[in-house]
This record gives structure tokens, C-alpha cells and sequence, in this order.
């Protein structure tokens, strides 16, 4: 028992007489009274509490309890001290079950429980019929001769009696007095390198993970490279503030993956590790120390390929290899003539998007990009508005890369001319639902809703601020400062102490983390940024701004300044302050 018992109200150190009454039998009124004797064992000893003495009560007190550390002359009988019943030891509690330490390992390795041989007591037995207490009392007196053990007569030593000692205290004269020497040997770090071969098998097998949980996985076959691995993990996890369980499933992972591998010592493959998560084990923090030691060989899929992947299948054969080649090219670029500067993944996303509506429409009439003409496209198009300018945009750009890489014959999106769409209003942002986020009680998503709706920062640039940047009531990004209205100091500052609460010993140098990356140095996503805010948050950055540009009569000097604008993207928010939609709609809101 761990836990503080209830004490008497009167001399607050013994336990109440029954469960109902606040007094021991000690300080009873008019007393004292006599305990009557244990309704379980009929001790009339050490009565505890209910009826029951302090070894029959479940929760009496034992070693670990804060009795045994209690001062004054009534603490040590609040704790039973009793001898071992397997040795006769003298000093065990019931915090192990009133055995000593030592037959409580013995038990659980000797199964085996019958009449011992030799004394005659029936306990836990080895091998050779003989319990704990007859084969160290052999061991003493063989020590005391200079006699190997064997050469002892169990039953003869015996005969004649048996040495008890205090429980925990079976101590040699002269042993542990030795001064330690350290016989391990440092493992080599230098053996995580990959080897500059690899094993090749006629069939790549998927792993039965199941199995090996059920009926144990292979040994890694280098042991010196197994201990130099576990060295570098737990190096790994001390640096970034690993807890350990993290540590030790980490380590188990990779004990697993070095014995499953096909080539000993060649770099890991991220698609072996991904299968671990369908075992309840990590994937994260293993690949991020694989990548960390140089072992990883990073042969995932990116998410953006899987989904081209997707879009294309019901195209034609010819088209699909056409649209593949401006894929390559637009994701990787091109340093030969003609050159082409790779875009981003959300560019190419977007750009195949616009067009993937009119390359369906034609793949039901044409097998190849090569048949489309200028009159295809012009058919194509939608009427007018951002619909018209999009998809020529996305037609643009692959029609492009393919006449670039002489793939058809002609560009049939050359010259046509399409006026780019007027700047729309952003769309009014739900008021009640930005203050409902403005006062959460989460400190998280009060300070996004604080540097969104009075600083009106990127969602990127949310994500990558570093706490460094955080300084005098100022923020610095993107080389601008800017100085922290008061309620975002606030926020900011409850914010803080509650990271610094539930991540104390986290590396990541992010101002916004969460439990899944507070052990990693990513940032976070703007995926998450939304989800914790529970709307979009773009609309809460574009109201500031607009919100802005109606305050300082459309100032577009003022605008760009203020939310690191370029002028173009500072126009669509001037632009409505005349406009008279929306100064109706502000004269409904006020």
C-alpha cells in the first residue's frame, strides 16, 4: 500500500477503529478499549482496521508506504514486520506479499513447488528437489571452507541446521568492497553506415508482422551493430526530449527491422517501417532516426504522385503518357533547352485541376493531346469569369511542355487572349464564431485567432514561426516587426506556459507545436491550424485586411506595409471600398 490511509482524529497517527467511527480503539471516549481479536486469523495483535489486524487488511500499510517514514514513538507499530515465510528472513512487509526480495525472484523461477528434500518444508524447488534457504546455507559453508559448491553435501550441511539472516542483508564477508571496473566495451557508432551492396531475392515477400508478434522475430545477426544502434537512439531521444516509452518501442522497431532485413547493414526502406504502424508500433520516430543516422532509404510515394496517379486512370493510354511528361517536367524542371523552372506541388495540383475537366470531355472523342486544335480549346472554355481563366491556364501549361518537348505538333493556347476576371470581395467572415475562438478556453486556439484577427498573419508563416521570433512584445517575420497588440500578448503569453506545461523537455523550435510533432523539430500544418481553430482561416486573415483597407479609405501604401503586401495583392482589398455591395453590407452590420 503506497497510498496515505485515514488517521485517528485525536492522535492522527493510527488508523480509526471501524470504518464509520473517526477513532482508534486507543483514544476511544472513556477508553481505552481493548481491540477485539482478528476476525480472519484471531490475532489479537496489530489490529488495524474493520475487524481486521495490519497482515489480514488489504490496506494496511507496508514499505512504501508513508508510515514507515513517520516520526514519534507510535509510528513503527503502524507497520507489521514479519519473516519471510519460504527462508524465515526477518524484515518483509506486505508490500511484496510478506516475501523477501530474493525468494520473490526465486518463485518466479522455480515453478516447481513441493516437499524440499532435504528440510522437508514445502516451497518453490530447483531442479534437484532442494528449496532457496538449504541451498545457501550449502553455498555459505562451501565459502567458508574454500570448497566449490558441488562438492558440498547438501543434506549433510543441513543436518545440523540452518542460518537465518534479516531480509535483504545476506551479505559475504569481503564481497562488493572490490573497486568497480568497467568491462563493457563503448559501442561503435561508426558501424551505421549502409553497406555498398545489396542482397537480391526472387520474390519480394510482405512480412507477416502478426506472426512475429505471436512466435518472436529474428535476432539482429550483428550484435555489435545492434548496441550501437540502441546507443544512437537513446542519444537521439535525450536530444529531443523523448519519453520512454517512445525510446524503448523505437529501439524495438529497429531491433525488428535489423532482423527481418534481407542485406545485414544496408539502409533501412521507409516501406518496410510503414507496415509497423498495422502492430500498434511507431512509424514516425523511427523514420525520423533512420534519416537522422544516414540509414533511411526513402522509397515512399509522394502524395502528390498517388493522386496524379488517381486523376489520370480513366484517360487514354497515349494521353496518360502525354500528361506524365509534363508532370516530370513541371514538378522537377527541365536544365536543358528549353528550360523550365520546377513549380511547387500545390502549382502543379492546381494547374492539372483547372484542366481536368475538359481532358475528360476529350478523351471521349480523342485518344492523344496531339488531335486537339485551337477550335477544341476555344469549345472548351467556359463563358467568362475566373472558370475561363483557370482552365486556360491549366491548358496552357501543359500544352506547353509538350510542343517544348515536340509531343504535338502545334500549341493550340497560343494567342488566345482571355481578360483576367475582376478581384472578388472576400466573403464575410462568421463574427460569432471568431469570438467564440477569440475567448476559448484552449490557450492554442486563442492565440491563433489572436495573431489572425488583429495581425492578420500567413497561415505559413504561422507554421514556421520559431519562438525566437517572439521577442519584447514584437514579432519578427519575413524581416517586418511587428509590435503585438495587447489581448495577442495575453493570449500568447497563456499560450506559452501551457506548452511549456505539457512539453517541457520538447526541442522543437516552433512556437506552435502539438503532441504529435513535440517530439520532432516539424512544424506544424495548416491542416491542423484549421482544424484547432474550427474555421478557415484564410477568412479570418482576409476580413482583417479588408477590415483594414475600409478603416484607412483603401491607403494601399498603408496595407502593403502593414501585412507585407505586394500592390496587386493589396488592390483587391481596396477596390471594394467604393464598391456598393459591400457598403450596404457594413451599414446592415452596424
Amino acid at each position: 500500500m503506497t497510498g496515505h490511509p485515514h488517521r485517528c482524529q485525536v492522535c492522527g497517527v493510527r488508523p480509526p477503529a471501524m470504518r464509520e467511527v473517526p477513532f482508534c480503539f486507543q483514544c476511544w471516549p472513556g477508553g481505552p478499549v481493548t481491540p477485539p481479536p482478528c476476525r480472519k486469523c484471531g490475532s489479537t495483535q496489530d489490529y488495524y482496521m474493520s475487524g481486521l489486524c495490519a497482515r489480514c487488511h488489504t490496506h494496511a500499510p507496508g514499505e512504501r508506504s508513508p508510515v514507515w517514514r513517520l516520526p514519534g514513538p507510535l509510528a513503527p507499530p503502524a507497520v507489521v514486520v514479519d519473516s519471510c515465510p519460504d527462508c524465515y528472513a526477518w524484515g518483509v512487509t506486505r508490500t511484496y506479499g510478506w516475501l523477501c526480495s530474493a525468494c520473490r525472484s526465486w518463485r518466479e523461477t522455480h515453478r516447481n513447488v513441493d516437499v524440499c528434500r532435504t528440510c522437508g518444508h514445502r516451497v518453490a524447488l530447483d531442479q534437484d528437489g532442494s528449496c532457496r534457504l538449504c541451498r545457501k546455507t550449502r553455498s555459505l559453508l562451501a565459502h567458508e571452507l574454500g570448497q566449490r559448491t558441488g562438492t558440498v553435501d547438501i543434506a549433510a550441511v543441513n543436518r545440523a541446521g540452518q542460518q537465518l539472516f534479516f531480509a535483504g542483508m545476506w551479505h559475504r564477508e569481503g564481497h562488493g568492497t572490490r573497486p568497480y571496473i568497467k568491462k563493457t566495451i563503448p559501442p561503435d557508432l561508426s558501424l551505421l553506415r549502409p553497406v555498398g551492396y545489396r542482397q537480391l531475392v526472387f520474390w519480394d515477400l510482405p512480412r507477416d508482422l502478426e506472426s512475429g508478434l505471436r512466435h518472436g522475430f529474428p535476432p539482429p545477426p550483428d550484435p555489435a551493430r545492434e548496441t550501437a544502434w540502441r546507443q544512437f537512439v537513446r542519444e537521439f531521444a535525450d536530444e529531443h526530449g523523448w519519453g520512454i516509452n517512445v525510446t524503448e518501442r523505437t529501439q524495438r522497431v529497429i531491433r525488428m527491422l535489423q532482423g527481418m532485413q534481407d542485406t545485414p547493414g544496408a539502409a533501412i526502406r521507409a516501406s518496410d517501417v510503414l507496415p509497423m504502424s498495422s502492430i500498434r508500433h511507431p512509424v514516425r520516430p523511427v523514420l525520423d532516426v533512420l534519416a537522422a543516422a544516414g540509414m533511411l532509404a526513402d522509397d515512399r510515394v509522394p502524395a502528390v504522385v498517388r493522386w496524379f496517379t488517381v486523376q489520370i486512370s480513366t484517360l487514354p493510354e497515349e494521353m496518360r503518357r502525354e500528361l506524365g511528361v509534363w508532370f516530370d517536367i513541371a514538378r522537377h524542371g527541365s536544365a536543358t533547352p528549353p528550360r523550365f523552372r520546377a513549380r511547387s506541388e500545390r502549382t502543379v495540383r492546381s494547374q492539372l485541376s483547372f484542366a481536368l475537366p475538359t481532358l475528360r470531355c476529350w478523351a471521349r472523342e480523342h485518344a492523344s493531346l496531339r488531335e486537339i486544335g485551337r477550335d477544341d480549346v476555344l469549345a472548351a472554355l467556359p463563358a467568362s469569369g475566373s472558370p475561363r481563366s483557370c482552365t486556360l491556364q491549366g491548358l496552357r501549361s501543359i500544352f506547353r511542355v509538350l510542343k517544348a518537348r515536340q509531343l504535338t505538333f502545334v500549341n493550340p493556347t497560343a494567342r488566345i487572349s482571355v481578360p483576367t476576371p475582376h478581384p472578388q470581395a472576400p466573403a464575410p467572415i462568421d463574427l460569432p464564431a471568431l469570438r467564440a475562438a477569440l475567448d476559448s478556453q484552449d490557450p492554442t486556439c486563442a492565440a491563433l485567432a489572436a495573431l489572425l484577427a488583429f495581425h492578420a498573419i500567413r497561415i505559413w508563416q504561422l507554421c514556421a514561426l520559431h519562438l525566437t521570433d517572439l521577442r519584447d512584445g514584437r514579432l519578427h517575420v519575413e524581416g517586418r516587426v511587428v509590435p503585438l497588440a495587447v489581448p495577442v500578448r495575453l493570449r500568447l503569453t497563456a499560450y506559452l506556459t501551457c506548452r511549456q506545461r505539457s512539453w517541457p523537455n520538447t526541442t522543437n523550435p516552433h512556437l506552435f507545436i502539438h503532441y504529435r510533432n513535440a517530439n520532432t523539430t516539424r512544424p506544424v500544418t495548416p491542416w491542423w491550424i484549421r482544424k484547432r481553430l474550427g474555421m478557415n482561416a484564410q477568412s479570418i486573415r482576409q476580413d482583417r485586411i479588408l477590415d483594414e483597407a475600409h478603416a484607412s479609405s483603401g491607403d494601399v501604401r498603408l496595407i502593403c506595409d502593414l501585412f507585407g503586401l505586394s500592390v496587386a495583392g493589396a488592390y483587391r482589398y481596396t477596390a471594394t471600398v467604393d464598391h456598393p455591395g459591400v457598403r450596404e453590407h457594413e451599414l446592415q452590420q452596424r
